[in-house]
């Protein structure tokens, strides 16, 4: 609470969540949600659970060149990873995440955190490409944007941005996979250049363990799998949305919840309070605006989709960390200092 990077993504979030309530007909968004139909989140919910159990099977795969651990094994950890994401500040749940993997199964913090960015990585680039796909319906979001600072974001300037952000990380994570002992002596030469000779040998010793967390990419039809299955896990992400909407009784197609998904998970990437607050709902409503949705429908459909998308996920990680009787205490935090 006292890290200055908390109070400036709470104040991101205030400055996003301005936009959405400064035009808003409350009247209409209160009888919205009064007269949503929410047992069409319950299909969505179950489908949002597959996909997490996807999410548990790749990461399961990508770790298969360290250790090979079960998918039911890696699905409770994969929930208190994304419980985490969603209550603690600066998405700490992937660093939790690869802390309770290493406690249950001996996997390296290093490793772990190696196999989670290039599942982020390929997030990324599916993402992008729903956005993509969608260009026609982009141009139509071309004038919408958020000031954050003295900036203004537009959704094509985030596209762009995590264009080369994604693609230019695909890259480099790539070629250091494929070329592991040429990265090694590039980074070791950094090491000893940059850093006091007490802490050289640690810092080599995590460069390696995280190269091998790499392995999986050594592979073409490895990297092929993680892409398609990346690509499926996200998809599934879409039909919850779709789900939620017959909840509201309006209609956008299929390829615009898409580019909606698309959109709100690059914006995620802002620095924002816990839960995404903000950051996730204005570009999502300035998607389905745009596409000819209500205002007030548009906002009681994406607030209800957020919580639909935070909440069951956060309740069985919660469930999961006190069955294993982990707690964020003082030596947890210390474990996920020692990466």
């Amino acid at each position: 609470m006292k890290r200055w990077q908390f109070w400036v993504g709470v104040l991101i979030s205030a400055v996003f969540l301005y936009f959405v309530v400064r035009k808003l007909d409350w009247v209409s968004f209160l009888l919205t949600l009064k007269t949503a139909n929410y047992w069409w989140i319950l299909p969505g919910v179950a489908v949002y659970f597959v996909a997490v159990w996807a999410r548990a099977w790749r990461w399961h795969y990508l770790l298969r060149p360290i250790k090979s651990i079960k998918t039911h094994v890696m699905f409770p950890i994969t929930c208190i990873g994304y419980m985490g994401n969603n209550i603690y500040p600066a998405r700490a749940g992937e660093v939790l995440r690869a802390v309770v993997l290493k406690r249950k199964e001996g996997v390296p913090i290093s490793a772990s955190l190696a196999t989670i960015i290039v599942e982020r990585i390929f997030d990324g680039v599916v993402m992008l490409a729903f956005v993509f796909v969608n260009l026609t319906q982009l141009a139509k979001l071309a004038d919408v944007s958020v000031p954050v600072g003295k900036w203004n974001i537009t959704i094509q300037d985030l596209a762009i941005w995590g264009s080369v952000a994604f693609f230019g990380a695909l890259v480099i994570f790539l070629l250091a996979a494929m070329f592991p002992k040429v990265t090694a002596r590039f980074g070791q030469w950094f090491i000893d250049w940059l850093l006091p000779a007490h802490i050289r040998e640690q810092t080599s010793g995590i460069m390696h363990k995280f190269l091998d967390g790499l392995a999986s990419l050594r592979s073409p039809v490895n990297v092929l799998m993680v892409f398609l299955t990346s690509i499926i896990i996200w998809l599934l992400e879409t039909v919850k949305y779709w789900f939620v909407m017959h909840a509201f009784g309006f209609y956008a197609s299929f390829f615009t919840l898409m580019l909606m998904n698309g959109v709100v998970n690059l914006a995620t990437t802002i620095p924002a309070a816990p839960g995404y607050l903000g950051t996730f709902d204005a570009p999502g409503i300035a998607v389905l605006v745009a596409n000819g949705i209500d205002g007030a429908v548009a906002t009681g459909y994406t607030f209800v989709l957020h919580v639909a998308l935070w909440l069951p996920i956060t309740l069985l990680g919660a469930y999961y960390m006190a069955r294993e009787g982990i707690k964020w205490s003082d030596s947890l935090r210390t474990e996920t200092k020692e990466v």
